[in-house]
């Protein structure tokens, strides 16, 4: 039994501006760093054995934040878990899309990583992280529109297929024949930050 924790990165300005991020390597904001750092306080005192992060700088931050507070752990950068590749729309807004390419520019060849290659990859890495980390816990940074579509491959059935907070957190337990999530999209950490 393998256990992965989740956790998307902390929040950037491309975030709030809605401008598509995917393979564009864009930074932390002041407040990204602050939501990286609840996340990390949460898990502190938890027993993770290794983290896996994302080589974009958004996650990549994120997960050495996490890491400051666990200096025991394996620390593994890993392009598998890259943001999917957005094509011609990173570093647009919606009204951007639509002023460039009209309403249906969903209905165009925008360059889009395809579906099969992003579950593909996804699904090597949990793979990989299962034969190497049998009875471990795994603490995996990376982002949301990844993140959620390996979960929604992993349980077709559920709810889990709407967007993934910045730095939530969800943990799947995942045997060779039997798969669980335990918690999905769990932002309560945060709470502190609104107050």
């Amino acid at each position: 039994m393998t256990i992965i924790g989740f956790i998307r990165h902390g929040v950037t300005a491309w975030n709030k501006e809605g401008r598509a991020q995917g393979s564009t390597d864009v930074p932390l904001d002041e407040e990204g760093i602050a939501m990286a750092e609840r996340v990390a306080e949460r898990i502190a005192k938890e027993q993770w054995d290794v983290i896996y992060t994302s080589p974009l700088i958004r996650a990549k931050k994120t997960a050495e934040i996490i890491a400051a507070k666990q200096p025991h752990i394996q620390f593994i950068a890993d392009p598998r878990l890259s943001e999917i590749g957005g094509g011609m729309i990173e570093g647009t807004t919606e009204t951007e899309r639509v002023a460039k390419w009209g309403t249906n520019w969903r209905e165009l060849d925008m360059g889009f990583e395809k579906p099969e290659a992003i579950i593909a990859r996804g699904l090597s890495f949990l793979d990989e992280v299962q034969q190497a980390f049998p009875d471990k816990k795994v603490l995996v940074v990376s982002h949301g529109g990844l993140i959620s579509r390996i979960v929604h491959y992993l349980f077709p059935e559920s709810d889990y297929s709407h967007d993934i907070g910045n730095t939530a957190l969800s943990i799947l337990e995942l045997t060779e024949h039997e798969k669980q999530c335990h918690l999905f999209n769990c932002m309560e950490h945060l709470e502190v930050l609104k107050n």
